[in-house]
């Protein structure tokens, strides 16, 4: 993941420093980063990590609202800081982080934005730079982790999916881009085959029989919501990291924000109770990144409109940083520098 820090790090203007300074004013960037727009300002800054929107929604089946959840991460969650209390460590001293915009993702143009999220997630992981994307709903997965395939090659890439939906259907009602189909775009298309995937949290309604002898038929992985409840998360967490390993590589993590209860994310469009909680979800993602070679990230399926008290888009937020801090970790770790002192436990003798 990444690369050598053998360039300096580079200073923003004052003026600009100043903009990002308060979450709750002037411009909009994730975690008050360098907002940068044009391919040639990332070789400048020769970043490890981009962040990048993708700002499309109308491939959902129920409520729309996903393409508000670019802006509302980046501008209304709640600023948490840069120091990783578990992990002991400041997060961007070990790695460069910058906000790439969006892919432009003009209304109606399901193609038209796909083929544009696609290449700008290209430019950034063809530079080596690992992409972290905000949706938009779950059908950006397809054009994205495509992308990140593209440049790794085709069956070199595992996915780790979390969902309550399995999103391997055919098509919806005629619709083969849906937000319910990119897992089995991807899979049909050989970029990431389906012995690749590893599924976390499925329940509920969806997908019926058939669609899950085919995807038994594809050698695909999936813990349920019920099997979590009997064996814990921890074990389960255990076993799909290990799993993810074993897949390939290089790893792609998808996270649908529904995965949580709506108790802890009401704001998505296909809400379904029995969810994890986000203190799993932020500890599996975070573990994910510090013990794989993670090349690639999505949150999807964040809808402001439905959200409250931004709920929604603190955990898609925080989503985010504990993979930052788990990519972090792995790069301190990989330099044999010690973690910071950790919190003292249990009442002092």
């Amino acid at each position: 993941m990444g690369h050598d820090h053998d360039h300096p790090r580079r200073e923003l203007p004052p003026g600009m420093l100043e903009q990002l300074e308060i979450a709750y004013s002037g411009m909009v960037s994730f975690g008050q980063r360098p907002f940068l727009t044009e391919p040639e300002q990332l070789d400048e800054w020769r970043p490890d990590v981009a962040i990048v929107g993708a700002p499309f929604d109308i491939a959902t089946t129920n409520r729309p609202g996903a393409r508000f959840g670019p802006r509302a991460i980046r501008s209304t969650a709640y600023e948490p800081g840069t120091y990783n209390l578990d992990l002991g460590l400041e997060i961007f001293d070990w790695l460069e982080v910058v906000d790439f915009g969006d892919a432009y993702c003009p209304h109606g143009q399901t193609e038209v934005s796909h083929a544009n999220i696609r290449e700008r997630v290209h430019t950034i992981a063809s530079r080596g730079i690992v992409p972290v994307i905000l949706g938009g709903d779950h059908s950006i997965t397809w054009p994205a982790a495509t992308a990140v395939a593209d440049v790794h090659g085709y069956g070199n890439v595992g996915i780790v999916h979390f969902d309550a939906h399995a999103d391997t259907a055919d098509e919806i009602e005629g619709n083969l881009a849906s937000h319910g189909t990119p897992m089995r775009r991807l899979i049909e298309s050989g970029a990431v085959p389906g012995t690749h995937f590893v599924q976390v949290g499925l329940r509920g309604y969806w997908p019926p029989q058939d669609t899950f002898e085919w995807m038994l038929e594809q050698g695909m992985t999936w813990h349920t919501m019920q099997e979590i409840w009997e064996r814990g998360f921890k074990e389960v967490m255990r076993t799909a990291v290990s799993e993810a390993l074993a897949k390939a590589e290089k790893l792609y993590i998808s996270v649908d924000i529904d995965v949580l209860d709506p108790a802890h994310a009401p704001g998505t469009g296909t809400p379904e109770p029995g969810g994890i909680a986000s203190v799993d979800l932020l500890r599996m993602v975070r573990q994910l990144c510090l013990e794989h070679d993670v090349v690639g990230v999505d949150v999807v399926e964040v809808a402001p409109p439905y959200d409250h008290a931004e709920l929604t888009v603190n955990a898609a937020h925080r989503v985010v940083f504990e993979a930052l801090s788990g990519m972090a970790a792995r790069r301190r770790d990989a330099a044999g520098q010690q973690p910071g002192p950790p919190s003292p436990r249990g009442p002092r003798a």
